[in-house]
């Protein structure tokens, strides 16, 4: 038995940082399917989408200031302090990007929802459930090579999702005429796509906590 097993037996159970980062991803979860189902809804029923994603992102961002109270209460932690709060911190930033994009769209009145809009939204939503999954696997801190595959994943998620940006604004910068849409469907794009590199910085945060624990 190595010394870092040994001291996670010696540890009591965590009561308190996982509980609030398996809230954490689970409303990111919701989040990620709100915005979803808005870009794959007639404009007229959209607003209801875009208020549940704000109220969403709210409560992220309690859970984010719930665990940093957490933080200064509580002298054991379940792994690093540093990387509690980069944890939850790259999972609030997943929250924060995805709000701008249902925002911008919102804001600008988005009318037409284009096929890459919609294909990064999947691929966020796909991103956030394995999130989800790996925060789980995390907790147990039983099958590092499970943790290990679900980063991966995800990180595939960011670079197919670099792809259908990148085509996208060139398909904008190509057959669009109007600088306004121009700036819209830039803007919308960009948020969304910074949203699938803030998954892989949780995915970065979730491996090395891994890799320290094995």
């Amino acid at each position: 038995m190595s010394i870092n097993s040994i001291f996670q037996f010696l540890v009591p159970k965590d009561k308190k940082f996982f509980p609030l980062f398996e809230q954490a991803t689970a409303n990111l979860v919701l989040l990620a399917e709100t915005l979803h189902e808005a870009v794959n809804a007639p404009k007229v029923e959209r607003e209801e989408y875009y208020s549940k994603i704000e109220e969403l992102e709210a409560t992220i961002e309690e859970i984010t200031h719930k665990t940093h109270l957490e933080l200064s209460r509580n002298f054991i932690t379940p792994f690093d302090r540093e990387d509690i709060h980069s944890l939850i911190k790259a999972i609030d930033n997943v929250a924060d990007y995805m709000h701008g994009a249902a925002s911008r769209m919102r804001l600008y009145q988005v009318e037409k929802i284009t096929k890459s809009i919609r294909k990064l939204t999947e691929i966020n939503l796909e991103a956030c459930q394995l999130i989800n999954i790996g925060i789980k696997e995390l907790k147990d801190m039983k099958d590092h090579k499970a943790i290990k595959e679900t980063c991966k994943k995800i990180n595939k998620l960011e670079s197919k999702a670099d792809s259908v940006f990148d085509k996208a604004v060139a398909d904008i910068f190509e057959n669009e005429t109007d600088v306004k849409n121009i700036i819209k469907y830039k803007e919308v794009l960009s948020a969304l796509e910074s949203a699938s590199d803030k998954c892989k910085s949780v995915s970065n945060v979730m491996e090395q906590i891994s890799v320290k624990h094995s």
